[in-house]
């Protein structure tokens, strides 16, 4: 399995504090938002190597990581080989993901998005279900997991920010909606998911979206699910956000991370 981190971004709306950095760089008590993902995908015995694509100030976090990622936590010492992929037109997700599609090479894929931060995040349970689904699948066409968040009273608001998922009477996701006009219920998808190789197949069949121009990430999960692939959902977190602000910052501020 590869662990793919997307991080090519600037983060407009981030103004002048992303003027001269990556916002998967920018500090979150004292450590760059990115290392947070980095150790996430450290952390998963069935990663054999990061792939981190990068594009907008790329040579900082080359130049910060370098080609061997160590972290150690009470468990002990992490050690995963990191390749960059140059994301060189910022196009979006499905983009980012085709410029890693040769480094991923037949690899199921762990997707990961630099600029999010989760609180008491249940990465490895969602990679040990993943693998148990694989070896002993409940249909021949399981294909994946998103991970999800719970969004309660006064939060479901957040689901607008990135996607709302539809599911059938037994779990299965049957739509994703990218930032929904309005909620359905109370799950908010996030970007980080993982997928059988497969997934690479649906990547010429995704959309162009009307208004941004660019192919989306739910819309790719979309075509799978609609050529009757089943991706299940997972609660992947307590709480969770994507840095796309300074409010998004003071956010996670709050949470507890490790």
């Amino acid at each position: 399995m590869k662990a793919l981190i997307l991080a090519g971004g600037r983060g407009e709306r981030l103004g002048d504090l992303t003027k001269n950095s990556n916002k998967c760089m920018l500090l979150l008590k004292g450590k760059p938002v990115l290392e947070y993902n980095l150790r996430r995908a450290s952390e998963i015995p069935e990663v054999n190597e990061i792939i981190l694509v990068v594009g907008y100030r790329a040579e900082d976090i080359i130049n910060k990581y370098g080609t061997t990622f160590s972290y150690t936590s009470d468990e002990g010492t992490h050690i995963k080989k990191i390749r960059y992929v140059i994301q060189r037109n910022l196009e979006g997700l499905v983009h980012a993901i085709q410029c890693a599609r040769e480094a991923i090479g037949e690899d199921d894929i762990f997707l990961l998005l630099g600029d999010e931060v989760f609180q008491n995040s249940r990465h490895r349970e969602m990679i040990r279900l993943f693998s148990q689904y694989k070896d002993d699948p409940p249909v021949d066409t399981f294909f994946g997991f998103c991970g999800v968040v719970s969004r309660e009273k006064g939060k479901t608001e957040e689901i607008r920010k990135t996607y709302a998922i539809l599911l059938d009477d037994v779990g299965n996701i049957l739509r994703l909606i990218e930032k929904p006009q309005a909620h359905f219920n109370h799950w908010q998808g996030t970007g980080h998911c993982v997928f059988k190789n497969e997934i690479l197949g649906y990547l010429n069949k995704t959309p162009i979206h009307p208004k941004r121009g660019e192919r989306e990430l739910p819309d790719l999960i979309q075509c799978a699910i609609d050529e009757g692939k089943m991706v299940k959902l997972f609660r992947l977190a307590e709480d969770y956000t994507n840095i796309n602000s300074e409010e998004d910052l003071r956010e996670a501020e709050k949470f507890e991370l490790g």
